[in-house]
């Protein structure tokens, strides 16, 4: 009796020691997949550049400052150390650095430069009272801003010459759209890394319904533009 005791208390803890390891060898292998995907290591640095508000040099949106506390949370889950600039004092290349470039090219001098340097495919149209007012243009294709019922957000991912790590560029028609941006790389980021082509260079337009409703959490896949993005005149 004794002995079947003894035997069945071994089996217990075999099988909760197996399904312990079974448990830390999964989330070490979503924990792998997750900093691959970002280009994040434990220890190293990760930049976040912030944009101002296109009105006013020195005010930043509410939903920017929600779309980089969103960077910095994931950063900090992959334990990078998180180092914060505005538009104007990120200079340089990234060179080790991973970097998260938050906002338009109006609101964030460092994307206008992102986009005419690597993504060639991609412009913004200037404010206007007209109706394709700051519209997202990649190659044939317009995205126009619906104020309340659609918007887009550009979300480009690439890793500039000479350096090691990469760019996540995040460019939203409002301020709305850079929040659901980082929060759609967060959500799926494991999709994208099993369905994209690759993960190491793309470019993805993404679009916000009804965020008057929704906020920014009603976010999805618009269309994948990696091939006209960045290549000139296609």
């Amino acid at each position: 009796m004794l002995a079947n005791i003894l035997i069945g208390l071994i089996t217990s803890v075999i099988s909760g020691v197996s399904v312990w390891l079974w448990q830390r060898v999964r989330q070490a292998r979503v924990w792998r997949r997750r900093a691959t995907f970002f280009g994040v290591s434990p220890g190293e640095e990760c930049l976040i550049v912030l944009s101002h508000h296109h009105s006013s040099p020195r005010v930043t949106s509410h939903q920017d400052v929600h779309a980089l506390l969103e960077a910095a949370a994931l950063a900090e889950q992959l334990r990078a150390r998180i180092s914060c600039e505005t538009a104007d004092q990120a200079r340089g290349s990234t060179s080790s650095r991973t970097e998260f470039c938050i906002g338009g090219p109006t609101a964030n001098e460092r994307s206008a430069g992102h986009l005419s340097s690597h993504l060639p495919g991609v412009t913004f149209r200037p404010f206007s009272s007209g109706p394709d007012s700051i519209a997202l243009v990649v190659g044939d294709h317009e995205y126009r801003l619906a104020r309340d019922e659609r918007e887009y957000a550009l979300v480009a991912k690439f890793t500039p010459h000479g350096a090691t790590r990469p760019v996540f560029l995040i460019c939203g028609q409002m301020a709305n759209t850079n929040r659901a941006a980082v929060y759609f790389l967060k959500r799926d980021h494991r999709s994208l890394a099993g369905t994209l082509p690759s993960q190491d260079r793309f470019c993805l337009v993404i679009r916000v319904t009804a965020p008057r409703v929704y906020g920014y959490r009603l976010v999805e896949l618009e269309r994948d533009v990696t091939a006209e993005a960045f290549n000139a005149g296609t």
